[in-house]
């Protein structure tokens, strides 16, 4: 598919990108890269976002039907736009794919899409970037922004037996909406949000049994209380003490999330924050409560292989579901593209984000790799603002 690009941008050359002025490139047309380009157009630095696929926001096309945003809509706009009120307090998916085609349109950012950057250098001359690209492709940059995407590659565990598993089994990320499920019995693997919420899906949707598979159990918070979103509390709370957060977020579990232990459920044995610190974020509820209360989702323990039509449990039970829906996460699969930097962790996470670049790598720049509690987005925006205003000052 041939090069395109929107705003007043021109398609690539097909050589090496010799512009005196030498532009930060962003790579990734979500919505880490677009913020990041927004905030330093309007510092007067160009930038060009770089994006493999055909439109901006490819991945929020590719989520499920029924997603919303679990942060409010106020706290979920990117720098310079904010999201119309139309849009409700939880954004939905096919809103946020519209918001982030006006966002590109409304800020006139250079996105060039059908390129794909393979790997990034230090220029030989030390002074910048250069990216090797599809096409044969070679860019010059001052500088580069990473922004390919917490959830870069879906992951399925190397379960012994699944090559040979005699139902469908497929990652979370292809599925779309529960009528190919309807009146069949499906298996969760991964109580997630996004597990939680294809869970209850599949149960409105017409399932005719729904388990879900807990390898460790989550935290689930209400996504709203009287009002009050559960983001607000924890852009109130992500600076405090992991200790003095972890045990009030126990006594409000214990208020406001009712004891499932009898439905396979028990409440977790570590903190919150603890929990969050290492990367898991709590599950927001959108039904899964009410769901496994009532019967409707049924929890089993963790999935330890395949036997022809059956999976086998940890506890050393079978059960025998005609599909099996993987929501076991993503890679960022960034070792083919800065790894060889020395700029990843042992998780292949970047090392520092926002303003802060490696000391091995000035100039290199990563947005949207953390998860934290108090919301992605808001975490993508102000990443967007420190990094512009770092790079407008050299």
């Amino acid at each position: 598919m041939p090069d395109s690009t929107s705003s007043a941008g021109a398609a690539l050359p097909a050589a090496i990108d010799r512009t005196e002025d030498r532009p930060v490139y962003v790579v990734g047309g979500g919505p880490g890269g677009l913020a990041a380009a927004a905030a330093l157009r309007a510092r007067g630095v160009r930038a060009v976002v770089l994006e493999k696929s055909t439109d901006v926001g490819a991945s929020w096309r590719r989520h499920y039907d029924r997603l919303h945003l679990h942060t409010t809509r106020r706290w979920s706009a990117l720098p310079g736009l904010p999201m119309p009120r139309r849009f409700g307090r939880w954004v939905s998916r096919e809103d946020m794919v519209r918001y982030l085609e006006k966002y590109t349109e409304h800020h006139e950012l250079e996105v060039v899409t059908g390129v794909e950057v393979s790997r990034i250098d230090r220029a030989a001359d030390g002074t910048g970037w250069q990216l090797s690209a599809t096409g044969g492709r070679v860019l010059a940059g001052r500088a580069v922004v990473v922004a390919t995407g917490f959830n870069h590659t879906p992951r399925i565990p190397a379960w012994p037996g699944r090559e040979d598993f005699a139902g469908d089994l497929l990652h979370a990320a292809e599925y779309r909406d529960p009528a190919p499920y309807a009146g069949r019995d499906v298996l969760v693997v991964g109580i997630g949000n996004t597990g939680a919420e294809i869970a209850v899906d599949l149960v409105e949707g017409g399932a005719s049994r729904v388990r879900i598979a807990v390898r460790t159990v989550p935290h689930i918070v209400r996504r709203s209380t009287a009002g009050w979103p559960a983001q607000a509390t924890a852009v109130l709370v992500r600076r405090l003490p992991v200790a003095l957060v972890d045990r009030a977020g126990r006594l409000m579990g214990r208020i406001a999330v009712p004891d499932l232990a009898a439905h396979g459920l028990p409440r977790p044995d570590t903190g919150l924050y603890s929990r969050v610190k290492e990367g898991a974020i709590p599950v927001q509820d959108v039904g899964i409560l009410d769901a496994v209360k009532t019967g409707r989702v049924v929890p089993v323990v963790a999935v330890e292989s395949f036997d022809g039509d059956a999976v086998v449990l940890a506890d050393g039970s079978r059960i025998t579901p005609d599909a099996v829906i993987a929501a076991t996460g993503y890679e960022r699969s960034l070792e083919g593209l800065v790894g060889h930097l020395g700029v990843l962790d042992a998780r292949g996470r970047p090392v520092v984000h926002g303003a802060r670049t490696p000391k091995q790598a000035p100039g290199l720049y990563f947005t949207g790799f953390t998860n934290p509690i108090s919301g992605m987005l808001r975490e993508m925006a102000l990443d967007a603002r420190k990094i512009a205003g770092r790079l407008a000052k050299h």
